[in-house]
């Protein structure tokens, strides 16, 4: 699917005017959706969340758009720019989006060992606690090259629900440059983004989210795999 680049600028709440297609493989209802401007947005309604027993469905598109404020807050750019939207099919959240590479087969990090360059979405799932890191939800940017992550409806759990294809990492130091990616959020946690998590998230799952990251600036280690649950998002990609 060819769209036209996305314009840069920052978007506090969007209006989808059209709906140009849909993602037909994703779990939820998720569309491609175009502003006034021209500029297309993977738009996602809240009223197409299917029930979860471990989530609230009504705050998935608020756990969407707080991934980006945190991948922001730590200067990450890792998640593409996600905001509250409405559109034909009511509100929800939409992501600025991002063409996807067809030639780029992700397994291809994985080949010998975890490809390095993952490390800061790997640092970004501890901190948010992500449930669902799936293969699929890394993607190369056709043109240049660079790595997004996408799909945070399932984050900011207050227990312990980390689920990922990452744990390649487990028992590794976190490098210099991820680090200070966490103190940034300690920072930010600490001052403006705190306002942002009291708006997005429950009261529990924003002190969860200053816990873990004041756990792993103190120990700077990625965790092994849980025992006691499942460590991997099924299915795989």
């Amino acid at each position: 699917m060819s769209v036209p680049p996305a314009t840069e600028h920052q978007t506090q709440h969007l209006i989808i005017s059209e709906v140009v297609g849909r993602f037909t493989s994703a779990s939820n209802a998720t569309f491609l959706g175009s502003d006034d401007n021209g500029d297309m947005w993977v738009y996602k309604p809240a009223a197409g969340v299917r029930p979860l027993w471990d989530f609230p469905s009504e705050s998935l598109a608020h756990r969407e758009i707080m991934a980006y404020e945190i991948s922001s807050c730590m200067e990450l750019d890792l998640v593409p720019e996600t905001v509250e939207a409405d559109g034909p099919l009511g509100p929800g959240a939409a992501q600025r989006y991002r063409e996807p590479d067809p030639d780029f087969d992700p397994r291809q990090w994985f080949q010998d060992d975890t490809d390095p360059c993952l490390w800061p979405v790997a640092v970004f799932d501890l901190v948010a606690n992500n449930a669902d890191r799936k293969l699929g939800h890394l993607l190369v940017e056709s043109g240049s090259g660079r790595i997004f992550a996408i799909d945070h409806g399932l984050t900011f759990h207050h227990q312990d629900k980390l689920r990922t294809v990452l744990w390649g990492f487990a028992g590794q130091p976190i490098p210099q440059a991820c680090t200070d990616a966490l103190a940034k959020l300690r920072d930010g946690l600490a001052g403006e983004l705190a306002n942002r998590a009291e708006e997005l998230l429950n009261p529990d799952e924003t002190e969860a989210l200053r816990r873990r990251t004041e756990r792993l600036l103190q120990n700077p280690i990625h965790p092994h795999p849980p025992e006691d649950r499942s460590a991997l998002p099924w299915p795989l990609w």
